[in-house]
C-alpha cells in the first residue's frame, strides 16, 4: 500500500478547485492499492481556497518555526499547514504506509520545488511542510514525475 496526494487521483481538492490527475495513480486508487491523502483538507481548509506559499524558507523551516505559510492576501496559515501535515502522517502511519507520492510544488507536498513566497510564479529548490515531516519520520516521498519515471506498480 502506498499513499498519494488526492489531487493526483483526480480529486478536485487543489486550492483553485482543480485536480492534477495522473492516470496510473488513479488506477492504483481504484484497485485499492493506494490511500488518498490531502494534508490541506486535513488541516481544515476548504476547496477552493486562497493560494499560499512558504515565506522565509522551506517546509523544514516551517516545522522549525523559522518560516511561515502565508496566503496571497497576507493571512498566516502556518498552523493549519502543520496540523494537516501531522494528521496526514498519523493517517499513513496507521495504514502502515512507507512510500508516498505527493504533488510537486505545493506548499504542503512539494518534493524538490516550492514557490518562492513572493507570489511571482517563481519556483525554488525546497520541500513542502508535509514532505518535510514525512521525511523526518522516515517515510519515502517522491513526486508524481518521479513516480512515473520509476514506478514498478
Amino acid at each position: 500500500m502506498i499513499a498519494v496526494s488526492s489531487c493526483l487521483a483526480g480529486i478536485e481538492c487543489r486550492y483553485n478547485g482543480s485536480h492534477s490527475l495522473v492516470g496510473k495513480i488513479k488506477e492504483l486508487v481504484e484497485q485499492d492499492r493506494a490511500l488518498l491523502i490531502c494534508p490541506e483538507l486535513l488541516g481544515g481548509f476548504s476547496t477552493p481556497r486562497e493560494s499560499a506559499e512558504i515565506v522565509g524558507g522551506t517546509g523544514e523551516d516551517v516545522l522549525d518555526g523559522i518560516a511561515k505559510v502565508i496566503e496571497k492576501s497576507g493571512n498566516d496559515v502556518t498552523k493549519l499547514y502543520i496540523e494537516g501535515a501531522y494528521k496526514a502522517l498519523n493517517t499513513i502511519q496507521e495504514a502502515n504506509v512507507r512510500y508516498v507520492v505527493l504533488k510537486e510544488s505545493s506548499p504542503s507536498c512539494g518534493i524538490t520545488m516550492i514557490y518562492n513566497g513572493e507570489f511571482s510564479n517563481t519556483k525554488i529548490a525546497g520541500e513542502g511542510v508535509t514532505t518535510a515531516l514525512f521525511k523526518r519520520a522516515g517515510i519515502q516521498v517522491i513526486s508524481e514525475k518521479q513516480f512515473l519515471d520509476t514506478s514498478s506498480f
